[in-house]
C-alpha cells in the first residue's frame, strides 16, 4: 500500500528501523493479549496517528481503532489512507481536549522527542492515562535517559540536536566523548509523569581534554522487552553547551541539569 503523506510525514515513514520497533511492539502486546484473553483488543486509541501507519497495523488486531491528530493536512490524508479499514475511526481535535468516552486495552503514541522535552508526549500521557483500561497497555512504556560529557571541536552557542550537525556539513559539529555515560532518568508511562525535571550529574572523566558540552541520549522503551534507540526520526541526541572546562583523566565533574516535559528546549538550564 502507498501511504498518501505530507514531506514530514514521508521522512517519518522512511525511518525504517523506528516503523519496525513499533509494529513488533504491537505484535508483542497483541500476542500477549490474546494468550490472555484469546480474542483481539475491544478499543485502540492512536494518539497523534500521522498519515494513520500504526493506525493501519493495529486495526488488525483490535476491534476498533481510533485515531486522532490535531493537523488537518495530515488527518486528511489518514482518512484517505485509511477509508478501507471499517473499524477505524479518524478524529481532527487536539488530544490534550478531547473527551474520552471509552476506555481503551490499548493506548498507541508517539509524540516522542529527546527527553520528551520538545514534545507532548509527557502530557498526552498524563491526559490519557486514566481512560487506560486496569490491564491495558501503553506503547511505548516509557523511555530512558542517559548523559555523556563531551568536547564538541567548536564552540557551541546553542542547542542542538546531533541530526541537525550531521544534515549542515559545511558547519558540522563533531564531538568527543570525554568520561562514562550515567542513567539519569528512566519514566514509566504507566504512572503520572511529574513535568517539572532536574538532577544532579556526577561525571568521570575518562580522557583529558576540554569539556563544554553534555550530550542527552533517549531509549524508548516500546514495551519490557522492545528497547529502540535513536533512529533518524526518533530522539536524535541532544548536545547542550556548558561553560568550558579543562578536565583531566579520573577528575569527578558535578553538573545539574533541569527542564520541563512538553516545555521546549528553551526550559533547559545546566550549571
Amino acid at each position: 500500500m502507498i501511504f498518501k503523506v505530507t514531506k514530514y510525514h514521508q521522512d517519518l515513514l522512511k525511518d525504517l528501523e523506528r516503523l519496525r520497533a513499533f509494529f513488533e511492539a504491537i505484535n508483542e502486546a497483541y500476542l500477549k493479549n490474546k494468550t490472555k484473553y484469546d480474542d483481539n483488543f475491544n478499543i485502540a486509541y492512536d494518539l497523534g496517528c500521522g498519515s494513520g501507519i500504526l493506525s493501519y497495523y493495529t486495526c488488525k488486531v483490535a476491534k476498533r481503532v481510533i485515531s486522532i491528530d490535531k493537523d488537518l493536512s495530515i488527518i486528511k490524508k489518514a482518512e484517505c489512507n485509511l477509508k478501507e479499514c471499517k473499524n477505524v475511526e479518524i478524529i481532527n481535535t487536539d488530544i490534550l481536549k478531547y473527551e474520552f468516552k471509552d476506555k481503551a486495552d490499548l493506548i498507541i503514541c508517539e509524540a516522542l522527542d529527546t527527553g520528551m522535552i520538545d514534545e507532548e508526549q509527557a502530557l498526552i500521557v498524563n491526559h490519557a492515562l486514566k481512560y487506560l483500561m486496569p490491564n491495558g497497555t501503553i506503547i511505548p512504556s516509557g523511555i530512558i535517559n542517559i548523559a555523556e560529557p563531551t568536547s564538541t571541536n567548536k564552540h557551541l552557542d546553542h542547542i542542538c540536536y546531533d541530526e541537525e550537525n550531521n544534515l549542515n556539513q559545511e558547519n558540522r559539529i563533531s564531538y568527543k566523548v570525554l568520561g562514562s555515560f550515567i542513567n539519569f532518568n528512566e519514566v514509566d508511562f504507566y504512572k503520572k509523569i511529574d513535568l517539572k525535571f532536574k538532577t544532579k550529574l556526577n561525571f568521570k572523566i575518562n580522557v583529558d581534554g576540554i569539556l563544554n558540552s553534555i550530550k542527552i541520549t533517549t531509549f524508548t522503551k516500546l514495551t519490557e522487552d522492545v528497547i529502540c534507540g535513536p533512529t533518524p526520526m526518533l530522539n536524535p541526541p541532544l548536545l547542550i553547551p556548558i561553560k568550558k572546562k579543562h578536565v583531566k583523566k579520573d577528575d569527578e565533574v558535578e553538573i545539574y541539569l533541569e527542564y520541563e516535559l512538553g516545555g521546549g528546549i528553551e526550559t533547559i538550564n545546566v550549571y
